[in-house]
């Protein structure tokens, strides 16, 4: 699942109401294609009425937003109704008078007394966007805007563009606000005296822009690129600390990714980013260019996520987490190259990137990323693209044909490609496990196949409310069950489950999202507010107990499959990095060993992406992708939150810095690497 949009509507704010007029904003997803929109209706009476419709890859969030404003521009009134993206209800009030703020939604409520300026933050506010913010930061001496519940918005601009032709021309600025979130945020907005949005892009993803300027989208997201660019590359210089030449790790104990066991204190050597030697402890010359002393902490080579749909602004929150490398599962084509170039060339704080090619079939419900497709000739187009892009394998979706799947799979691999994907809609898991997938992605796609016939369409919410309803009910130690999970033993089929992300199934308003309860007072507070938000509807007690009845199952459901000899890669398609740690201690909870779930995270990632013979395990001339971790996640999986120390390509990165660099309190203080 693409999470970017949920994370932005959490950050955006809407309009301000100026003179009576109203505004249209245009959503365009990949390739142009209308998604939704959003309307602003600015009324001379004060109130201002936004309607938000955003529909892609079959779910999206429908809104409602009337508010009104303060003399300094920011909420004296805000309200909002409507559902969100996987359809559970949203509503949320703000009240301020004089000195008392008031604020409800579905996931908190409180009050509090503010003396002057104060924003309030909407939860799930649209993203017509930021014009309050925009235009209140505009007025304010300091550039600093004190936000509801708490923290403060800074803006600064960082690029000017020219859009229009002839006479109706304008020029827009690129400003970028910080403050929320972990990174961030660009938003391009009119240089008037009251500087209100423009258009809001996520390059790769989603173009929102004003009616009538759609045109010029291409131009500002390119100009964008190489703003962020600019700023990517200058948070990578603070954060890396190159080691050329020799670099010594003295008394770690080695964790064997192979065979899942712990080794005996041990010397490592690292030359020029690759593994040199392993001797026992003591017995290495104190001759290195770099020597730290590793105080018996636990050495891992670096860790992966196997299900990422990386964006340039991820890189920290992978480092920090130990992940070095990543296998992106469905991004733009061209977007993606360039961010493969980019961390290769050094110019971004990023893990290295295996890529899954995207291919999906036309319909009204297609995502857009990668090739979207017709018939076979158009789809061995795109396999050919992927091979001579170095793609080791492809991605199928949802609204592929499923008369072209086995014909798909097995042209893949001729070319020596591996297959993996959603099951398309009309068709069961056991269908393509038979046809020739050697790997299914999410734990909701796995379930369905107990659940869908051949006029099942799960390219709308069914895919997870279908799971949600019925898992609770199904019998794993039934025929069905049973030889489901013989089959994919037989076919030797790979299954990404990202249960951590499924969660959300759960998750009911209030609640605190599984994923960082047990570490949330490391997050920024608003972080923490927005993560308390459901996602799903789950209208009473009975539901949300059958809910998480089901998921349990699923959970219990991967722990039989590993255990009967079904492979599992760890991947999240959600927040980076700290997904991945809970994904690690769910499959704890199926029943496997810690070290097991070790193995999966680091060999076995490295197997599937096809780059065993490079990193994966530590073992002399691999590549040093390797991180430190305080504890022992051999024992106690929640210790692997304890990175002391990341090293990949050289270089050093310290987990504390990163962590602080994206307004995170650190989990334990970093090993640095002395520097003579």
């Amino acid at each position: 699942m693409n999470h970017l949009l949920g994370c932005c509507l959490g950050l955006l704010f809407a309009g301000p109401a100026l003179a009576a007029q109203t505004l249209t904003y245009e959503a365009l997803v990949d390739g142009g294609k209308n998604a939704g929109h959003a309307i602003v209706e600015q009324g001379d009476d004060g109130i201002t009425h936004v309607e938000f419709i955003f529909k892609d890859n079959g779910r999206g969030p429908e809104t409602r937003e009337t508010y009104s404003l303060a003399p300094d521009g920011t909420f004296s009134h805000y309200e909002l109704q409507g559902t969100s993206t996987f359809g559970a209800p949203v509503a949320e009030t703000f009240t301020r008078s004089g000195d008392q703020a008031t604020w409800q939604s579905k996931s908190d409520k409180g009050s509090q007394t503010v003396q002057g300026t104060g924003m309030y933050t909407p939860l799930s506010g649209s993203p017509a966007a930021w014009s309050v913010a925009i235009t209140a930061l505009a007025r304010r001496p300091d550039g600093k805007l004190p936000l509801i519940p708490s923290g403060t918005l800074t803006m600064r601009k960082v690029a000017d563009a020219e859009v229009g032709r002839g006479a109706d021309k304008r020029v827009v600025q690129l400003l970028a606000l910080t403050g929320i979130g972990f990174t961030p945020t660009f938003v391009w907005a009119t240089t008037d005296a009251n500087p209100r949005l423009f258009a809001f892009i996520a390059p790769g993803f989603l173009q929102l822009i004003e009616k009538g300027w759609e045109s010029d989208g291409n131009a500002l997201e390119a100009r964008q690129k190489q703003a962020e660019a600019k700023a990517l590359v200058d948070l990578q210089q603070r954060l890396v600390h190159p080691l050329p030449g020799t670099t010594l790790i003295r008394n770690v104990r080695v964790f064997d990714s192979e065979h899942a066991t712990v080794g005996a204190p041990s010397d490592v050597l690292l030359k020029d980013g690759r593994i040199a030697a392993i001797t026992v402890a003591g017995a290495a010359p104190a001759s290195a260019d770099h020597v730290v002393d590793g105080g018996n902490r636990l050495l891992l080579p670096g860790l992966f996520d196997m299900h990422a749909h990386f964006s340039a602004w991820d890189g920290g929150l992978h480092m920090a987490a130990g992940i070095t490398s990543i296998r992106d599962m469905g991004n733009d084509n061209a977007t993606l190259q360039q961010l493969i170039a980019d961390g290769n060339e050094g110019r971004l704080l990023s893990p290295h990137i295996v890529p899954a090619g995207f291919i999906e079939g036309e319909s009204p419900m297609s995502a857009r990323n990668g090739f979207v497709i017709k018939d076979l000739a158009e789809a061995k187009h795109a396999v050919d693209w992927y091979h001579a892009h170095g793609y080791p394998q492809i991605k199928i979706y949802n609204s592929f044909p499923r008369d072209l799947v086995r014909p798909v799979a097995a042209y893949a691999h001729s070319k020596g490609m591996r297959v993996s994907g959603h099951v398309p809609a009309f068709m069961r898991a056991q269908d393509v496990v038979e046809q020739g997938y050697d790997e299914i992605q999410h734990i909701n796609q796995l379930m369905l196949n107990f659940f869908v016939d051949d006029k099942t369409d799960t390219r709308t919410l069914a895919r997870f409310y279908l799971p949600a309803e019925k898992t609770a009910g199904l019998d794993l130690d039934g025929k069905q069950v049973q030889d489901f999970i013989a089959l994919l033993v037989s076919h030797k089929t790979v299954i990404d489950p990202t249960l951590a992300t499924f969660e959300f199934l759960h998750q009911r308003d209030g609640e605190m999202s599984p994923i960082v309860a047990d570490i949330a007072d490391h997050l920024p507070p608003d972080v923490q507010r927005g993560r308390r938000a459901a996602e799903m509807k789950i209208p009473d007690d009975a539901t949300a107990a059958r809910y998480t009845q089901s998921f349990d199952k699923m959970v219990e459901f991967v722990g039989r499959a590993y255990k009967a000899g079904v492979p599992i890669e760890a991947g999240t398609d959600e927040l980076p990095g700290f997904t991945l740690q809970h994904e690690l201690e769910l499959y704890v909870r199926a029943g496997l060993t810690p070290a097991q779930v070790l193995q999966i995270a680091t060999w076995s990632g490295a197997k599937y992406a096809r780059v065993l013979d490079d990193r994966g395990s530590i073992a002399v001339g691999k590549r040093a992708d390797l991180i430190l971790v305080d504890g022992d996640p051999t024992v106690n999986m929640s210790d692997i939150r304890k990175v002391a120390l990341v090293l990949k390509d050289g270089n050093a990165f310290y987990p504390d810095d990163i962590d602080m660099a994206l307004g995170i309190k650190p989990f334990t203080p970093s090993l640095h690497v002395p520097v003579e």
